[in-house]
């Protein structure tokens, strides 16, 4: 994938929001997380914010391996929400909810991504 892809159809667009989505969300993570983490705290913040960075632009050259990235960011933010709070129900709700609100969405563009991803490697002469 060299480039953006350029959506055609309304779920091509909504997942390039999606993809946008992640970008915005993880800038803020990297950024704030970056100041955090320089005052002594957590790096998680740090790794998380760049893993999603790093998936919503890979979403949005039409890879479907920026869903699988931001899924496994989503992943390990469970044993570090654990690790973090305990089973404090009312501290784990506001660092899962969200992260899995959003991976509800990016696993409903995966459908859309392989299709991209096929067809950008037919266009190619690779597949």
């Amino acid at each position: 994938m060299t480039g953006l892809y350029r959506p055609r159809r309304a779920a091509e667009w909504a997942t390039c929001a999606v993809a946008v989505l992640l970008v915005l969300l993880g800038l803020p993570l990297l950024i704030m997380g970056a100041e955090l983490a320089l005052l002594g705290g957590s790096f998680y913040y740090v790794l998380a914010g760049a893993a999603i960075i790093a998936g919503g632009v890979l979403m949005l050259m039409g890879s479907v391996s920026g869903a699988l990235l931001y899924l496994l960011a989503w992943l390990l933010t469970w044993p570090w929400a654990l690790w973090e709070v305990g089973f404090d129900g009312w501290g784990l709700l506001p660092r899962l909810l969200g992260p899995t609100l959003i991976a509800v969405l990016v696993v409903l563009t995966i459908p859309v991504l392989r299709r991209v991803q096929k067809t950008s490697l037919v266009r190619k002469g690779i597949a």
